[in-house]
This record gives C-alpha cells, structure tokens and sequence, in this order.
C-alpha cells in the first residue's frame, strides 16, 4: 500500500519546567497573563507531525511517503529519515525560510505551553500531489495532517480530484481554519482523526451534528486520552479500544502521531478497525515512554509481547506475521 504523509516538518525545542503551571496562573489576572518559566533542561529533536507518523510507520516495516515544505536546513534531518526508510524525494525545499520549529515546555502535570515558527511550511501549498502519484506508480492513502491550511485545502482537493483516498487530520489547525474551511477538508474523507476536545471544536466551528459529519466521510477516529479510542462510521456497530499498558511516562509529545503510524499500519495490512486501533495504541504507549518523537525502535518480539499483554494472544497472534521479520525480535527500521 503507498502511502503519502503530508503535514509539518519541525524541529523541537523541548524543555521541562521542575513545577506546576497552574500554580502560577491567577485565574482573576489572565487578560494580563506575563510569565517565565525558568527551565531545567532544553533538548532539540527532529520533529513535525508528518515525519513523526513517517518514521513511525517505518518501525512498522511501511515505507511512506513524505510530502511537506522545509528549508534548506533539512539535510541532516532527510539523511535520519530516509536511513530509517522514508522515501523524501517529494518534500519541497524553500530558498527562503528555515525549517518550521516547536518550542515546547512541559511542567510536573504534563502540561504544555508551546509555541510553532511555521517557517517553510508557508510553501506547502506550492506542492501538487498528481507528480508524486505518477513518480510513485500510484498513492492509495493520503494522510492530510496538520499543516499549512491552503496546502491541507489543496491536498483534499487533489485527492478528491485523482479518487485517491484521504485522511483527514486538522488537529491544531482546527483552531486556526474557519467553519467553511472545515467543511470542505473533511469533505470525501476515508477517514476523520481527532481528539475529543478538537470533535467537539470542529463540530461547533462548521455547525455540523456528528451525524451530520458522518454524512461527509466514511470513519471517525477519536482518541479519548486515557479512556482509549472510540470509533464510528456507517454500516457497522462502535468500535472501542482502551489505552495499551504503559510503562514509565517520559514525554507525551508525539503520542497522537504515534497512535496514526499504528493504525494506518494496521489498515494498510488488512487488519480491522479493532486491530489497526490496537497497534495504534501499543505504538502511542511506546511513544510515551520515550523523550523525543522519533527516539524509539520497535522490536517485533517485544511489540508482540505487549500486544497479548494489553490485548489478548489473539491479537498478538494476528498481528504477529505483519511486523518487520515476521516479528523477529530485532530492530526494525
């Protein structure tokens, strides 16, 4: 299955502040709101939405394709993916913009405070999806994470016009697209990823009941943080899934990336919904036991091992023949 990730290239800047946000906020003084936070540490990691789920379905044995806009600081970062197996060869370089960059703090809760340079993603736009089909011999799914908003408009666009399959991805960007915008990206969707929280913005933003989006799309995935995932579409029953076992928490950026390399790698073998949720959330986990989006190797012995852990023998045997050497535990990618 070829598969085409778009969406945001970063950098992350990421630091850990030793407190409680919260405990500086003043709930009474927030329309003056002037803090700093002094920080414990600062780590810069490759990252971005799009190369996140990239590598992530690389440790699932996929080879993606990866479709964004970056700067001409991006070498070092092309050289780790495409050692990792991303194909990079349609990622725009801008002459003129750096590479997007996340700036991140995380407090003893867990809590973000983030900032995001768009940077060269501002040409995103400027990439058609027709040439990547062509030099690629075909795309059956177009992942349109968040990204540019004109070029997540031109993507869904592009798929719509070539019948390519597409899933719909706004995340973040819910909150900056307008209701009309939103309406017409998730328009044809094979698929519908959101949060919780971003479901119900963007059914307040375009005005739409669930039923009503559901009329538009084909499957809505939405993760539901510690309660799992939930499921829905037409023409089968809901499908719920609880959260893998997980170990020590590190970080919980990227997790959301995590859980869509997963699934979509379960999709792309053939599994269900079930399944392919299952993978997502064993992926997620690993993620969040991990500093960095992309510090993690995935071990098909051990992938398995949890798999039975969180789900049953039953699921980890039907997944078992789909990872990277038949799940020979041995680093994939």
């Amino acid at each position: 299955m070829r598969i085409v990730v778009t969406g945001s290239i970063a950098t992350d800047h990421l630091m850990r502040f030793p407190g409680r946000f919260v405990e500086a906020l003043l709930p009474d003084q927030l329309h003056k709101v002037s803090l700093s936070f002094l920080v414990d540490d600062l780590v810069v990691r490759r990252g971005g939405i799009a190369p996140n789920i990239a590598y992530g379905m690389t440790q699932l044995g996929l080879r993606p394709v990866l479709v964004g806009a970056v700067g001409a600081d991006f070498a070092e970062y092309r050289a780790w993916l495409e050692g990792h197996g991303v194909d990079c060869d349609s990622v725009h370089v801008s002459t003129v913009a750096h590479t997007a960059r996340f700036v991140c703090t995380t407090d003893n809760d867990l809590c973000q405070i983030a900032s995001f340079y768009a940077g060269a993603m501002a040409e995103a736009d400027q990439i058609e999806l027709a040439p990547i089909a062509e030099r690629t011999g075909g795309l059956d799914l177009v992942l349109v994470s968040a990204n540019d908003p004109a070029a997540m408009l031109r993507h869904t666009a592009e798929c719509r016009q070539l019948g390519v399959g597409f899933v719909a991805d706004p995340s973040q960007q819910i909150a900056r697209m307008t209701g009309d915008q939103l309406r017409d990206l998730v328009e044809g969707a094979a698929y519908l990823v959101t949060n919780d929280y971003e479901r119900d913005l963007l059914t307040a933003k375009t005005g739409l009941s669930d039923t009503e989006v559901l009329d538009r799309i084909g499957i809505w995935v939405t993760t539901l943080g510690a309660d799992g995932v939930r499921i829905i579409g037409r023409g089968f029953d809901e499908v719920r899934v609880p959260v893998a076992r997980v170990g020590e928490i590190a970080d919980p950026t990227g997790v959301g990336d995590g859980f869509r390399a997963g699934f979509f790698a379960g999709r792309a073998w053939g599994l269900s919904l079930e399944r392919s949720a299952q993978v997502g959330s064993l992926l997620a986990a690993i993620v969040l036991e991990t500093v960095g989006t992309q510090e993690y190797t995935v071990r098909g012995g051990d992938f398995v091992k949890r798999l039975a852990e969180s789900y049953g023998d039953h699921v980890a045997s039907e997944v078992l023949a789909h990872l990277p050497g038949g799940g020979i535990d041995s680093a994939a990618g």
